[in-house]
C-alpha cells in the first residue's frame, strides 16, 4: 500500500508521520510532499529517510493508494483532481469539502460508514473542535437524542499551527525578559492572555471556527441538533479543552452519564473532583482518546447534562482521526 502526505513540514503532517509510525499503519511506502519551500527536506519516518516532493500538477498520484493531505484549503482544492484521478482515496484536513453533499465528514467513532460513500474520492476530516465534541457527544446520543449543545471551547496555540506554538514559547521569554512581544499568529499578544476571537467573524456575529461547530457537528451525527458555540484561544500550548452543555429530550442521570462515557470508543472518563482528578491540556497533550471530566446535571435545565473534555487537537483533532478513516476502510476491505 502506498501512502501519500502532502503538507508534510506543517505541524499536522509531521504528526501524520508520527501517527503512522505509532500505529504501524500497513503501508509499503510513504511518499512525502509539500511545497517548493519544503521541497527537498528530509524526514525520517521508521528509520528511513525520505526526501520531500514538491507538490506539482501531474500524474505524481499514479499508484496511490491513500493521501492524507493537510496544506491548506486552497491546496486542496487545486490539488484534489490530480490526487484522486489515478483512484487514490483523498483524506483532507482542511476545511475545502466539509460541507459538500457529494463528500463524507467522518468522525469513525461517529459515523465511521459515510466514508464508504465518496464518489469523489475525497473523504474530509472535521474541524479539531468538532471532533472531540462529537466523540463526546455520541456517548449520550445513544441514550437520549440531544436537541441542543452550549459549548465553549479553550483552544491551545497548537490548532494555529506549529509557528503560532513556536510563537507563544517566545512571547512568554520575551514578557519574562522585559522585551517588546512579538505579535504575528494572532490578533493580539496571547501569552498571560486569552482571545476571545478564533478565526473571522462571520455576518452573524459568531467566528467561521463557531459556526463550523454548528454545521459540522449536524451532518456528523445525521442531527437536527441546535448548537451555540464561543471559541476562544487561550495561551495553552497544545490540546483543546471545550466545557459542553447539553440538553437531551429524556433526563439522563449522572450515573448514566459516566456508563457512557466510561464505555464510549475513544473516550476516557476522567471524573474524580474529590480527588481533584479531571481533564486537563498540560497532561494529555500526545494522548489518543478524548478525555471526559466535571460530569454534573445542568441546575438550569432537568433535561441537561453538562461536561469538560480535553483532546489533543493535532492527533486526535486531525491526524489520527484521519487515519483512523484509512483503517476502517482497510478493516472494511475498502482498500486493499
Amino acid at each position: 500500500m502506498k501512502v501519500a502526505i502532502v503538507g508534510t513540514s506543517g505541524a499536522v503532517g509531521q504528526e501524520f508521520m508520527r501517527v503512522l509510525a505509532e500505529r504501524n499503519f500497513p503501508l509499503t511506502e510513504l511518499i512525502l510532499f509539500g511545497s517548493s519551500r519544503s521541497a527537498g527536506s528530509v524526514y525520517d519516518f521508521k528509520g528511513e529517510k525520505l526526501i520531500v516532493k514538491e507538490l506539482k500538477h501531474g500524474e505524481d498520484f499514479n499508484g496511490i493508494d491513500i493521501a492524507f493531505t493537510s496544506a491548506g484549503a486552497s491546496i486542496s482544492k487545486e490539488f484534489a483532481e490530480d490526487i484522486t484521478k489515478f483512484g487514490a482515496i483523498m483524506i483532507d484536513n482542511s476545511s475545502a469539502f466539509r460541507m459538500e453533499n457529494d463528500i463524507p465528514l467522518v468522525v469513525p467513532e461517529v459515523n465511521a460508514i459515510d466514508a464508504k460513500n465518496r464518489p469523489r474520492g475525497i473523504i474530509a476530516n472535521p474541524n479539531c473542535t468538532t471532533i472531540q465534541m462529537v466523540v463526546a457527544l455520541k456517548a449520550l446520543e445513544n441514550i437520549s437524542h440531544i436537541k441542543r449543545v452550549h459549548v465553549a471551547t479553550y483552544q491551545a496555540a497548537s490548532g494555529a499551527g506549529a509557528a503560532a506554538m513556536d510563537e507563544l514559547d517566545l512571547q512568554y521569554k520575551q514578557v519574562l525578559a522585559g522585551k517588546e512581544v512579538t505579535v504575528c499568529k494572532f490578533a493580539y499578544q496571547l501569552a498571560y492572555n486569552l482571545i476571545p476571537q478564533v478565526d473571522v467573524f462571520t455576518d452573524n456575529g459568531y467566528t467561521k471556527e463557531e459556526m463550523k461547530m454548528y454545521h459540522e457537528t449536524r451532518k456528523i451525527m445525521h442531527s437536527d441538533v441546535e448548537v451555540s458555540a464561543m471559541c476562544v484561544r487561550v495561551p495553552a500550548l497544545r490540546a483543546h479543552s471545550e466545557s459542553v452543555w447539553v440538553e437531551t429530550e429524556k433526563p439522563i442521570s449522572i450515573e448514566e452519564a459516566r456508563l457512557a462515557f466510561a464505555t464510549a470508543p475513544g473516550v476516557v472518563l476522567m471524573d474524580n473532583p474529590a480527588a481533584k482528578e479531571y481533564p486537563m491540556p498540560l497532561f494529555l497533550a500526545g494522548k489518543d482518546p478524548v478525555h471526559v471530566g466535571r460530569i454534573r446535571k445542568d441546575i438550569s435545565n432537568p433535561n441537561g447534562i453538562t461536561f469538560w473534555c480535553v483532546s489533543d487537537q493535532i492527533k486526535k483533532g486531525a491526524a489520527l482521526n484521519a487515519v483512523q478513516i484509512a483503517e476502517y476502510l482497510i478493516a472494511e476491505g475498502d482498500i486493499k
